[in-house]
């Protein structure tokens, strides 16, 4: 259940106007994971139906904040695609085993190369919109050393 908002009534006074779409040029952007959601993927070519994690990427940049959802669908031919997300956000090192914990994936953050997709709507129209080509690994921080004398 989605506990965001309310419910209007038929007459209740509104103000929000709408967000106007932003499209981001291809290249690389930092993230925020702004939460997840627990779903069902219905399977499609050699996918059988799975449960999937609907993820939410919050991205700041010069023309505005935008949202773009990917999905992971939990299916072992696409453990890679998981192990790039914990990756990317500090819970998975290169060749390390982990359980996945959901718990820590909202409001972590990261790096990303986002593209320009392009497809076709129902309608036959040709639109744009933004996804995740990468997600690159979170560089681990270096030690801080003490150096006598250096600051």
């Amino acid at each position: 259940m989605n506990n965001e908002g309310r419910e209007l009534n038929w007459d209740d006074q509104i103000e929000q106007d709408s967000q106007e779409f932003i499209l981001l040029e291809e290249g690389d952007y930092d993230f925020k994971i702004e939460k997840y959601e627990r779903a069902r993927s219905q399977g499609s070519g050699k996918l059988p139906a799975c449960n999937m994690a609907k993820v939410f990427f919050t991205i700041e940049s010069a023309k505005g904040s935008t949202t773009i959802t990917e999905n992971y669908i939990l299916h072992s031919s696409l453990e890679w695609k998981l192990s790039e997300l914990f990756a990317a956000i500090g819970l998975k090192k290169k060749g390390e085993r982990i359980s996945m914990n959901w718990n820590q994936v909202s409001g972590a953050a990261g790096r990303a190369h986002i593209i320009v997709d392009t497809y076709e709507n129902r309608d036959g129209e040709e639109r744009k919109i933004n996804r995740i080509k990468k997600l690159y690994p979170k560089e681990e921080e270096p030690q801080k050393t003490f150096k006598a004398g250096a600051f």
